[in-house]
């Protein structure tokens, strides 16, 4: 409300979105003209679904205001987002690409915003839109005020802050572990050529109805879901080669219950709020620790309860232990009835056999004095 930049964190589905939006009309309402309007502030997202949601919560927030947003994004006609600019807007909602486009032929003025919001700005991190973010901020209004907001604050994201924001506060609700602590975590070493039956297997065996399944490739998501309907699995997808009017329709159906499953990459997922979501499913286990976050905070949002299976083969092991070490997680890993292991499994250490003496615990006199011995020698010559 005082204008300072800020940059802000906190879980997903603990109401960043009306942080920054209910201060923002309060301030609008105050000044906007219901004729001859301008653009007095941009919001600026990665995704398409996010984009929607957004604009959403404005409609409700806003609708005995009479303030008005556009979305300026891809997937859908230039023509119609050019005509609705025409008559005038205070906000608009969009994503980077298509907005620098409407910039460079001159299709949208941003000389008035003198807010501008950046949400879900690791995401669009992650999908290298920087430059076109300095490219949008450059044509934006000085002095003004800028906000970012993100579910972790990284280093990335940190550096990011001191390119866009002045002096800013920081604030952070929760760190990544608290995303974590509150939902139910399952983890189920299989064979890599079983994935597929032990998914639906357990999808079956649990009788989940509300599935979030994560793949790390647009490839294996495409895969996993033509088995999934196979085994007469209500299933749907989204990633970034789907029409964004394809990918609504997907989301609505999970929404409504008339599909049991929605698969899903990373990028095509930032955004997606389905309220009481039951299940996360990993198929694949992320590269990152912040990508596991983002994927588990889809459940368990607003203090619902929620779950999580990851599905980890050999080759998974090690990035899902530095995930749990990051996040100080000890999840129990377990082999299925009926999936029993026959890929070669790593060897384990062996603990280093203790004397006679020290498993009676007793004091090892000859070992202490070798030990007193070897740190007195200097720089490793033999003492006398």
């Amino acid at each position: 409300m005082k204008g300072i930049d800020i940059m802000g964190a906190s879980k997903s589905g603990t109401g960043k979105t009306a942080a920054y939006l209910l201060p923002l009309l309060n301030k609008l309402q105050k000044v906007v003209k219901k004729e001859n309007k301008v653009i007095r502030a941009l919001i600026i997202v990665p995704t398409i679904e996010l984009a929607d949601q957004v604009s959403r919560s404005i409609h409700d927030f806003g609708k005995y205001l009479s303030i008005k947003s556009i979305k300026v994004q891809g997937g859908s006609h230039k023509s119609g987002q050019i005509e609705k600019l025409s008559y005038g807007t205070d906000i608009v909602v969009a994503t980077p690409g298509r907005l620098q486009d409407f910039i460079k032929n001159k299709k949208i003025n941003l000389s008035n915003v003198n807010t501008v919001i950046l949400d879900e700005a690791d995401t669009m991190l992650d999908l290298g839109f920087l430059a076109e973010i300095q490219a949008i901020l450059s044509h934006c209004k000085q002095p003004r005020q800028t906000m970012m907001f993100s579910a972790t604050i990284s280093q990335n994201i940190k550096k990011l802050g001191k390119d866009f924001l002045i002096n800013p506060t920081i604030v952070e609700i929760s760190d990544r572990r608290s995303v974590v602590n509150a939902i139910k975590h399952r983890a189920y070493k299989v064979d890599k050529k079983r994935k597929n039956e032990l998914v639906a297997q357990l999808i079956k065996d649990m009788q989940l109805k509300q599935v979030l399944l994560f793949t790390s490739t647009k490839v294996s998501a495409n895969k996993i879901y033509e088995y999934l309907k196979t085994q007469k699995i209500r299933t749907s997808i989204i990633h970034g080669d789907i029409k964004r009017g394809d990918r609504a329709k997907s989301l609505g159906l999970l929404k409504s219950g008339k599909t049991e499953v929605l698969v899903a990459t990373d990028i095509a997922a930032r955004g997606i709020d389905i309220q009481e979501l039951e299940m996360v499913i990993n198929y694949e286990i992320p590269q990152t620790t912040d990508d596991f976050t983002h994927r588990v905070g889809r459940t368990g949002r607003a203090n619902h309860k929620g779950g999580v299976i990851s599905l980890l083969t050999v080759a998974d092991y090690n990035a899902f232990s530095k995930i749990e070490r990051n996040l100080k997680l000890n999840i129990k890993r377990v082999v299925h009835e009926g999936f029993e292991l026959t890929d070669t499994q790593p060897r384990q250490k062996q603990p280093k056999k203790k004397s006679l003496i020290e498993r009676k615990g007793g004091f090892d006199f000859h070992k202490d004095r070798m030990k007193k011995r070897k740190q007195n020698k200097p720089n490793g010559k033999k003492s006398t």
